[in-house]
């Protein structure tokens, strides 16, 4: 291992809290490198569970670096109850870095995307409502706050002014909303600087150096491929980039730096908010998929929508990340089926689509092209390697394999860092 980009190839919620675990024990550096808080990983280890949102999963282990890098919009208050959450549970934070050039999240973020979200009516794209959106609309805009702002008190003083000011008149003019008292943020703020401001470091000099010293740094991307600015099912996707390449520019690193690309992928796929889900499952087979696989948000709590593996997005979250092999994870929620389908392309209309399409229209008018297979009734959950799978479920995963053309690396069988096969080297 040395250094890996780690993504989600479907709508996020792949698991790749599991798999960031599971290599972070191989790695020296683990690096968050863009989204908010409005994704969250899981991790198991033996009988304790814990929901991360912004600091990286690597934290768990007390001799890992963990870094937040510039690509990441930060909720203060919520990183202060993550950290005091860690710690409170015997977790060491004090090897988390956090960088100097990342944004600041603020309460007026978080009322513009709820007014913004409320006036679209039945036209809602399904966002959590935590200000992210806004924040990187800052960003962009050149008017946002950073981590850097947030530590040096004046600055911090002029910046939330201007913005509070402009901020109010949207909000109390335009959506008719209460606005935010400047005072009482500032106050809230200088407070959240104290307990992070040693935290606040130039990361991409540690990262590079890490790097140049040989270390092995994971980069850890939030949601999914399909839900990426740029390549996602848009609008109905988050405000920051997910795909491979946004791990250098969240972390400071150039390009000829990144060694492999890992995709998650669920053997199924899920989507949660609104937007065109071919594979979708509205029968007793979805909902058998649904509680086996207990699929509700980790940040939201909201139910997941639940469908057959699609091998179109999986040919498609290839190509757009330059995948090296894949992670399959909970395979072992589809034992107990009696066939198990795969979706090989899709017909629109009379034509076969094998490509993934940018349009809406058409993708909500695509119906999916299903290869049947066997099913296995065994349970799995005890399996260490290849072997140990039933053969349809080997068949099964040979065939996911072929469909997204590249190889499977790591097997995912149930939550806990031990239920794992890995077929090759990584």
């Amino acid at each position: 291992m040395s250094t890996i980009v780690l993504i989600g190839t479907q709508w996020g919620d792949e698991g790749k809290g599991k798999i960031t675990d599971f290599l972070a024990e191989r790695a020296d550096m683990i690096v968050r490198y863009q989204g908010g808080n409005n994704a969250g990983h899981t991790v198991v280890v033996g009988d304790k569970v814990y929901k991360l949102h912004l600091i990286p999963s690597g934290i768990l282990y007390e001799d890992k670096v963990c870094i937040i890098g510039s690509g990441v919009v930060i909720d203060p208050a919520v990183l202060i109850k993550e950290l005091k959450s860690l710690e409170d549970r015997g977790i060491s934070t004090a090897n988390l870095k956090i960088s100097q050039r990342a944004h600041v999240i603020l309460p007026y973020h978080q009322l513009l995307d709820q007014a913004e979200e409320n006036s679209k009516g039945n036209k809602r794209i399904g966002t959590t409502s935590r200000g992210i959106g806004p924040t990187y609309m800052d960003k962009s805009a050149r008017v946002g706050i950073r981590m850097i702002d947030l530590v040096d008190q004046a600055e911090l003083a002029n910046l939330l002014k201007e913005n509070v000011q402009g901020k109010n008149n949207i909000l109390t003019r335009v959506y008719n909303c209460e606005g935010v008292n400047y005072q009482a943020v500032l106050e809230s703020y200088k407070s959240y600087a104290k307990v992070l401001q040693k935290y606040v470091t130039d990361v991409s000099i540690i990262v590079n150096e890490a790097i140049e010293d040989g270390k092995s740094i994971l980069f850890e991307g939030a949601q999914g491929t399909l839900l990426d600015l740029d390549h996602g099912t848009y609008p109905y996707v988050t405000s920051s980039n997910t795909t491979a390449g946004a791990a250098c520019v969240g972390a400071g690193v150039g390009p000829t730096k990144i060694d492999k690309v890992i995709g998650v992928a669920k053997a199924y796929t899920t989507r949660v908010g609104e937007g065109p889900f071919p594979t979708e499952l509205y029968d007793e087979v979805g909902l058998y998929i649904q509680k086996q696989g207990g699929e509700f948000g980790t940040t939201t709590g909201r139910s997941r929508r639940c469908g057959w593996f699609d091998g179109v997005i999986g040919r498609y979250t290839v190509r757009i990340n330059g995948l090296n092999c894949l992670a399959i994870t909970k395979l072992d929620v589809l034992s107990g089926l009696e066939k198990v389908k795969i979706c090989t392309a899709y017909r629109y209309r009379d034509d076969i689509i094998e490509g993934f399409p940018a349009s809406l229209r058409l993708l909500s008018e695509c119906v999916p092209v299903y290869e049947e297979l066997p099913g296995w009734q065994e349970d799995i959950t005890g399996a260490r390697k290849l072997g140990d799978l039933p053969i349809n479920a080997r068949k099964y995963l040979e065939r996911v394999s072929e469909v997204a053309g590249v190889p499977i690396a790591i097997i995912s069988v149930g939550s806990k860092r031990t239920q794992t096969i890995v077929t090759a080297g990584i």
